[in-house]
């Protein structure tokens, strides 16, 4: 019963979002004329009852964090009987590290959105104050691609598109001569990090030692690009494509993730660990509705609706057509801005090429750690760890249980928690089963003992 009305609700709900055309620009609330109707509530068995009503979760104003904000805003979380779930815009990732350390009770939060592997550096207590372990749950991976490196436009015709080895003397000599080029990311030793750090270096470009790197909140990258303090930026949508709204055009999308790896793992919906042994229930409740919601998110019919919704005040601050282009896979790409359509490199939810986004793979929690250990982040010991680390963190248990008791197609709930063999773009390929072998296949790295 619970997997029909699942079913009806999604194809009413789509059915009337498609129906709308979102007029202008307007970053004000939608007309509620506008908006298809919100998830029905249903009826709970005392297995399906969660303990508590209320969580509040954080998020960060970037396309990865819309199942969350869509699940509030639709209805999917009250559905399951979540009815008090408050979704917290963070200021910055350090502010939503502060915030999971207190949590809720101290005025901080209980989950949310984070970037890889913040919840494996949080639970080993690596980038906490004081060094203090926080236990965290991975519990579902909420999108995949959505993200890109932008350039200062002083830098256009100098080689940086996807292949950035026709640039690496020009960053060099920038070097030489004592301006640097200096790039930003929106929290040091994770994912927007990593995308860049992967880039630059398989362009023969060191990120240790070629160029500045250093780490500026989303919503000011591309302020900092106006004034002229940076060369560059790694982030999620909107933030890299709003640079090419302003008529001076101060710079240009480079590359997007999507072609450095082609349905890479983004960011993750995480919780303490603590909360979530306390009201296991309700964090199964929470994970319906994302699911649900990510569903909802996939959907063509319900783009336009989406990014109404997104594009409000109290979410993202932006035109909601400037957010329409990423779902479709529309980006203006290279110094010559032209504009290339391909599905292939839009943002998804719920499927992708590879199969599911939603589940939350061990295999993909090894290679950012792995990744870690390429940069210096960790020492080459922590290999050894890693695997330790990963079962400690990972909530894929959580997301079976709930993706199965909301009626999911078996063939939809991947049998494995590994995705296998993952090919980027410079034809290198990290194996899971050996990790060994893709750090010892890349050229420039800077591992610690």
């Amino acid at each position: 019963m619970q997997h029909l009305s699942r079913r009806h609700f999604l194809l009413a709900a789509g059915a009337a979002g498609g129906a709308t055309l979102l007029k202008g620009c307007s970053i004000n609330p939608p007309s509620p004329d506008s908006l298809s109707p919100k998830a029905q509530a249903l009826t709970l068995s005392s297995l399906t009852t969660p303990e508590t009503t209320s969580v509040k979760l954080g998020y960060i104003a970037i396309a990865e964090s819309a199942p969350l904000i869509i699940a509030r805003e639709k209805g999917f979380f009250a559905r399951h009987g979540m009815t008090d779930v408050d979704v917290s815009k963070q200021a910055s990732w350090g502010s939503a590290r502060d915030n999971i350390e207190i949590g809720s009770s101290n005025g901080g939060i209980d989950g949310g959105q984070w970037q890889m592997p913040m919840p494996q550096l949080i639970s080993e207590g690596i980038i906490t104050k004081g060094n203090r372990k926080i236990p965290m749950l991975s519990m579902a991976q909420l999108s995949t691609q959505g993200n890109g490196i932008a350039i200062a436009s002083q830098h256009a015709g100098k080689g940086f598109d996807l292949d950035v080895s026709k640039a690496a003397e020009y960053v060099r000599e920038m070097k030489a001569n004592g301006k640097p080029f200096k790039a930003a990311y929106t929290f040091p030793r994770v994912n927007q990090d990593f995308w860049i750090r992967y880039w630059l270096g398989a362009g023969g470009i060191d990120p240790s030692k070629d160029i500045d790197l250093i780490a500026v909140p989303a919503a000011q990258t591309v302020a900092s690009m106006r004034t002229g303090s940076m060369d560059g930026f790694s982030t999620g949508d909107p933030w890299p494509s709003r640079i090419l709204r302003d008529k001076r055009k101060y710079g240009f999308l480079a590359v997007l993730t999507a072609q450095i790896w082609p349905a890479h793992p983004e960011e993750y919906f995480a919780m303490r660990k603590d909360w979530v042994e306390k009201n296991p229930k309700a964090a199964k409740a929470i994970l319906k509705g994302i699911i649900e919601a990510q569903m909802w998110c996939d959907d063509p019919k319900n783009r336009a609706e989406m990014a109404a919704i997104l594009g409000q005040r109290k979410y993202f601050n932006v035109p909601s057509d400037l957010l329409i282009g990423p779902y479709t896979g529309e980006y203006i790409l290279g110094a010559d801005r032209k504009t290339v359509k391909d599905e292939k490199l839009a943002i998804r939810y719920w499927k992708d090429s590879r199969g599911s986004v939603s589940y939350p793979y061990k295999s993909h929690d090894l290679w950012f750690l792995t990744e870690s250990v390429r940069w210096g982040f960790l020492p080459q010991g922590f290999m050894g760890e890693a695997v330790g680390v990963i079962n400690a963190v990972s909530g894929e248990k959580f997301w079976r249980e709930a993706a199965q008791e909301l009626g999911i197609a078996s063939a939809d709930i991947p049998p494995s928690t590994s995705r296998g063999i993952e090919k980027f773009f410079d034809g290198a390929e990290f194996n899971p089963e050996n990790p060994k072998a893709y750090l010892d296949s890349l050229k420039i790295k800077t591992m610690k003992a």
